[in-house]
This record gives C-alpha cells, sequence and structure tokens, in this order.
C-alpha cells in the first residue's frame, strides 16, 4: 500500500518508516527541511514537501495515499508550555485527514502517549479502555470520532518510555543527563511507581499492525513491559553513570528532574487487548537492559 506519513525522521518515525519498507509497503514522507527530505529518500521513501501545519499539503497527501500514519507532533511547543497550540495544531491535522478519507474505509492511525490516560482506579492498570479527557488525549478523541465517519482510525498510544539504541531525546537520556548534573540517580520516596516500556523496534511494528488489520476505531498500547520500578530503573542508570542511587522526597522531584518529575507518578499499563486484536508479540529488549548498554551514558558529541 501506499501510506503517507507524518513524522517519519523522529525516533518512533523513522523505525516505522523502516518497518514500512521492509514489509513493501510505499512510503511517501512529509518533510519540512533538506536533512529530513535527505533521510526519507535515503531510507527508501517518497517525500512530500510540507509540514503538519501546511493543510494544503496534508490534504494533498492524504487524497494520494491508501491511508496515513500520522506521528509528528509540535513537541517544542508542548516542552515549553504551549501544548493548547501545539493539540490545536494536531486537532487540524487530524481534521483534514478525516475530511480526506472519509467514506473510503482508508486507515488513519495517530500516535497518543499513555501519560495522560488514568486508569479506572489508581494503581490500577491502564487499559485501552480508559480514556482521557484533556491535553493530547482530546486529539484522541477527535481520531477515534472519525471511525462513524467511513475511517478506519486507530490511536497508538505509546508507552511514555520508547527505548533504544539511538535514542537520544526521549525520557530516558533526560533521566540520565538529570542524574549526571545531580550527581545521584535519583528515585521518588520508596520508589516502587512504575513506568511501562516498549523497544523501538517493537513500537514500530505495532503502527504496522494496526495500520494493516485494527479495526476502526480501535485503542493499541504500544506498551512491552507493563511497569519497571522507578528504583530498578535508578539502580540500573546509577551503574551505567558510575553514580550511587537514592531516595529523593516528592518535594525534591521537580529540582533533581525538572518538568520530568510531573511524568513519573504510578503508571503500569496493560497490552492484552491490543496484543489480542493484531496478534502483536513484542520480542525487543527490556528496558533494564538497554540500560545495561553504554549507549545511553555517552555524552552527546564525545
Amino acid at each position: 500500500m501506499r501510506i503517507f506519513v507524518t513524522g517519519g525522521t523522529g525516533w518512533i518515525g523513522s523505525a516505522v518508516v523502516t518497518e514500512l519498507l521492509a514489509a513493501g509497503h510505499v512510503v511517501v514522507g512529509l518533510t519540512r527541511s533538506n536533512a529530513s527530505a535527505r533521510a526519507i529518500a535515503a531510507a527508501g521513501g517518497e517525500i512530500r514537501r510540507g509540514d503538519v501545519e501546511d493543510l494544503d499539503a496534508l490534504r494533498a497527501g492524504a487524497a494520494d495515499s491508501d491511508g496515513v500514519i500520522h506521528l509528528a507532533f509540535r513537541q517544542d511547543l508542548g516542552f515549553t508550555g504551549h501544548m493548547e497550540d501545539a493539540v490545536a495544531i494536531d486537532i487540524a491535522a487530524i481534521q483534514v485527514f478525516g475530511e480526506t478519507l472519509a467514506g473510503t474505509d482508508r486507515p488513519l492511525v495517530i500516535a497518543s502517549v499513555l501519560g495522560l490516560v488514568p486508569s479506572a482506579k489508581p494503581g490500577l492498570l491502564i487499559t485501552e479502555q480508559d480514556m482521557g479527557e484533556q491535553g493530547r488525549a482530546l486529539n484522541e478523541r477527535a481520531a477515534l470520532a472519525l471511525a462513524d465517519q467511513g475511517v478506519r482510525s486507530v490511536s497508538v498510544r505509546f508507552a511514555p518510555t520508547v527505548h533504544g539504541e539511538g535514542d537520544t531525546g526521549g525520557l530516558v537520556p533526560m533521566m540520565v543527563a538529570a542524574d549526571r548534573t545531580g550527581g545521584s540517580a535519583a528515585y521518588i520516596g520508596d520508589g516502587t511507581s512504575r513506568w511501562p516500556a516498549v523497544h523501538q523496534s517493537d513500537a514500530a511494528h505495532l503502527v504496522r499492525l494496526g495500520f494493516e488489520s485494527a479495526p476502526a476505531g480501535s485503542v493499541l498500547h504500544a506498551v512491552a513491559e507493563e511497569g519497571i520500578a522507578q528504583v530498578d530503573v535508578a539502580n540500573a542508570i546509577g551503574a551505567g553513570l558510575g553514580l550511587p542511587s537514592t531516595s529523593i522526597t516528592p518535594d525534591q522531584a521537580e529540582s533533581h528532574f525538572g518538568f520530568l518529575a510531573s511524568l513519573l507518578s504510578d503508571m503500569p499499563a496493560s497490552s492484552m487487548l491490543t496484543r489480542d486484536l493484531v496478534s502483536w508479540d513484542p520480542s525487543g529488549p527490556g528496558l533494564l537492559t538497554d540500560l545495561e548498554k553504554d549507549y545511553y551514558y555517552v555524552p552527546a558529541g564525545a
């Protein structure tokens, strides 16, 4: 199939493009820079110039495809206190894709996140049936509603930790940098709060499976490990950096981790429904195995 992909040169997107091409699909990547265009071309994809705010480019890309995988998101706005603007831009893009694909039953797969989806009860696993009410959860709701308009819409919620070699901008590198600066590998309280995780290759494979076979209105969880205790992550990072692992109080968390502190609450998540629905069987290394490698601890530019 001919697939229009946004965000195809990002950390997850680059792996998705490789996965799609290996499966025999044709990839058309939206690119806003010469560097991104070169990356898509080098991978074997075709290029459509534009960005996520260029609605005409999005409309044309969707119209000239057998379906869309929308992974781009203005993280630069979200990380600088302008999440509402980033969400609005994304919803506008989703609406354009919906208008273009309406009545065709062609797939639209969008990226979402687990962090804004509360479990039914605190401490219980977040499931695919739980729904968020704010932030990027609004984008997911907008996409899933397109199922009623003849679009095979699918939301893939990524674990907060999508790890692997080459991960330079994700939450794990940020945590490593915070620990290096702080002089210890920190965890909050007793360190029992849990983070779900997935390897980059498994996340990319799930996106492809979702595009190819997930029913309209599906929510998929890119979660290979339901929850890894903070203390175990801290111990692994401490070993990699040669630093002690130490407990800090919730009041100290923001000083040590910055905005990451707000993401370190207990958020175990399940992917059992996802695995059954699209026959996803993650096989990549786990987070603690990845944290035994040296690539997370080599300073940038070294």
